[in-house]
C-alpha cells in the first residue's frame, strides 16, 4: 500500500492544496469539511459556519465570544469557512466555480449599548462637583 492510499481522497486534495507549512490551519479546516456529518452539500456548509464563526456565548455579550471554541478573528474566521468549503467541495464533487460562490456569513454588528434605567441612582463618580457659588458660606 502507498502513503496516498492511507488517506481518503478528500484528505488527500486538502494536503495537496494546502501543502505549504504555513498553510497548516487551512489544510485542517479542509478536512474537517471532508470529514462532517452532514449528508448534504447545505447540512455540510452549516457545519463549516458552526466550526468558523464564533458567536457569544453569552446572549448580548461580545466579549463572551472569547470563550467560545471557533478560532479567533474576522479574518481568520473567513479563511477557515473557505478551507472548510473546500474540503465540502471534494467530499460532494461540487465544481470549483460552485465553491468559489459560496459566501461566508457577513460581520455581526456590535452589541447595542443598553441606555441606564432613568430611575437608576447616579454612580458616585458621576455626580458633578458643586462649584463655589453653588456652595453654602458657613462663617465660624
Amino acid at each position: 500500500m502507498i502513503p496516498q492510499q492511507w488517506t481518503p481522497p478528500c484528505n488527500s486534495q486538502c494536503t495537496h492544496k494546502y501543502a505549504a507549512l504555513m498553510q497548516i490551519p487551512w489544510r485542517v479546516f479542509c478536512k474537517k469539511g471532508c470529514d462532517a456529518d452532514g449528508e448534504t452539500w447545505d447540512e455540510c456548509l452549516g457545519e463549516c459556519d458552526e466550526i468558523c464563526y464564533k458567536d457569544p456565548v453569552l446572549k448580548d455579550k461580545q466579549w463572551s465570544a472569547y470563550i467560545d471554541r471557533s478560532p479567533g478573528s474576522a479574518s481568520y474566521s473567513e479563511e477557515c469557512f473557505r478551507a472548510c468549503v473546500a474540503g465540502c467541495g471534494y467530499k460532494f464533487d461540487i465544481p470549483p466555480e460552485k465553491i468559489n460562490q459560496v459566501h461566508s456569513r457577513p460581520p455581526k454588528p456590535p452589541p447595542e449599548e443598553k441606555p441606564a434605567p432613568s430611575d437608576a441612582k447616579p454612580r458616585p463618580d458621576s455626580i458633578p462637583n458643586p462649584t463655589q457659588d453653588e456652595m453654602p458660606s458657613i462663617s465660624a
